[in-house]
């Protein structure tokens, strides 16, 4: 069972590491937020029907990512951090048989095909990710509707009828103050070198979440490491139809027995870059989990979930003195870089590609690190942009519009880019060349000038290169 802790709305962590299910944090998290907010606001009405339209992206490959079922999830009220397993792997089926779904109390028809329309070609004016809900009585008359946008890592905006568009995530107009503003890397270097305190402190104390606070990042670190724990003991074919087979427990098998056999040198357990192999499970692991739909930390998305928790259990399992603390200090580090390319680029594949989303998390993944090791502000700095920097211009381009080629490697090869990453800023004293958010910068500018085929749509790349089996 899945542990609530209540937040600030104002807390960082818990923008950055959100709990949800997978495979997408834009096309699953998002829009299940979004549906059990439109149906929020039916309490009451004689609702006989309900409609959704998925465009853009949401259309592209919302089938891949089960939009449908997270928007027909949310319909019925359900939230990604806490609805449970077997309502999530029946909610199709069972909407199909029954031919209804229970929305505001009252059992309303619902034909998936019918109800459920993928508009890959309809772009709405502010992101490509858009969702339009409409809901009717028995004659027809419309009772209410509402557009929406799903921005990537499970944030959610709505679009008001004069056209204004608000995000659902921001803060409350009554929310405190932070003590230390900042709105960009070179804002937040500049505050810890004025106050003496490191990134991790400045997250901390900016985050107002008290007691609270610890208990989130605990419960973040908890989740993501059973994430990990449950995919390396599954087994089987991942859904969707490539029949992709899950890997991570037979590699654990292969690394556990490598004491006990002879192979290459490769293979030995005096094989100084054994770690990297333990990497590459533990990202897997996490990633055949949200390929399947299971419970993961959006870490800033689902289809980078794999990266974050990868590092940090590279640096439970491999770094001597290793304590609860610098998991902690690791989180918040990771979270404030988070916040600073979410603010300045994007997070979100559809709108930018892969390098707003895995290459995020590997540079989360080496601030993490780097802060986790004792680095300065100016190293953990370096180490985001390292990681950012040798991220730019990977496209996103998902195979049939599932989150399993490229992305459950990509996952693995990202999270041992971002220990390189932290340990080559750990090297050196801080300074570098391009600062982060140059790093950041180029970003947004990359994915602006990215083909809309590479972003997302799975019109391009691998997406068409590879023969579906």
């Amino acid at each position: 069972m899945t542990t609530t802790v209540q937040l600030s709305s104002a807390t960082r962590v818990a923008d950055m590491f959100k709990i949800g299910i997978g495979p997408s944090s834009s096309h699953t998290v998002g829009p299940m937020r979004a549906a059990a907010l439109f149906a929020a606001r039916l309490e009451g009405l004689p609702v006989a029907r309900m409609t959704a339209r998925l465009t853009g992206s949401l259309g592209a490959t919302g089938r891949g990512h089960m939009t449908d079922r997270a928007v027909i999830l949310g319909f019925q009220g359900y939230a990604p951090q806490t609805v449970p397993a077997d309502v999530v792997a029946d909610c199709l089926r069972l909407t199909q048989e029954r031919g209804l779904i229970v929305v505001a109390g009252r059992d309303v028809p619902f034909e998936i095909d019918r109800d459920v329309v993928f508009e890959p070609r309809t772009l709405l004016p502010f992101h490509v990710n858009g969702l339009v809900f409409n809901a009717f009585d028995a004659d027809g008359e419309e009772l209410a509707h509402g557009t929406y946008y799903s921005t990537g890592g499970g944030f959610v905006s709505e679009q008001i009828d004069d056209g204004h568009v608000v995000s659902l995530d921001a803060l409350p107009e009554d929310a405190a103050p932070e003590p230390f503003p900042y709105n960009n890397a070179g804002a937040l270097l500049r505050i810890c070198a004025a106050e003496g305190m490191s990134i991790s402190e400045i997250a901390r104390a900016n985050d107002g979440s008290g007691e609270d606070l610890d208990q989130y990042l605990d419960l973040v670190h908890k989740t993501m490491n059973e994430c990990i724990e449950a995919g390396i003991n599954a087994t089987g074919i991942l859904p969707g139809g490539l029949n992709v087979p899950r890997r991570a427990r037979r590699l654990r098998e292969q690394l556990m027995t490598r004491d006990f056999e002879r192979g290459p040198s490769w293979q030995s357990s005096n094989d100084p870059m054994a770690g990297i192999d333990w990497v590459n499970l533990y990202a897997l692991a996490v990633n055949e989990e949200n390929a399947a739909g299971q419970r993961v930390v959006t870490a800033p998305t689902n289809g980078a979930a794999g990266v974050i928790p990868a590092v940090l259990r590279y640096y439970e399992r491999f770094v001597p003195g290793a304590d609860r603390d610098g998991v902690r200090r690791f989180l918040l580090a990771a979270a404030a870089i988070g916040a600073i390319i979410k603010a300045n680029a994007s997070i979100a594949g559809a709108e930018v590609g892969c390098q707003g989303e895995v290459g995020s998390a590997s540079a989360m993944a080496a601030a993490g690190l780097a802060e986790a090791l004792g680095g300065t502000p100016q190293q953990v700095e370096n180490a985001a942009e390292i990681a950012m920097e040798h991220s730019l211009g990977l496209t996103c381009d998902p195979v049939a519009g599932l989150v399993q080629i490229p992305c459950i490697e990509r996952n693995a090869i990202a999270a041992v880019k971002a220990i390189n990453a932290a340990r080559m800023a750990m090297w050196s004293d801080g300074r570098h060349q391009v600062p982060l958010d140059t790093a950041i910068k180029t970003m947004r500018d990359t994915g602006k000038d990215m083909l809309s085929k590479y972003k997302e749509t799975s019109e391009g790349g691998l997406a068409v290169n590879v023969i579906e089996c």
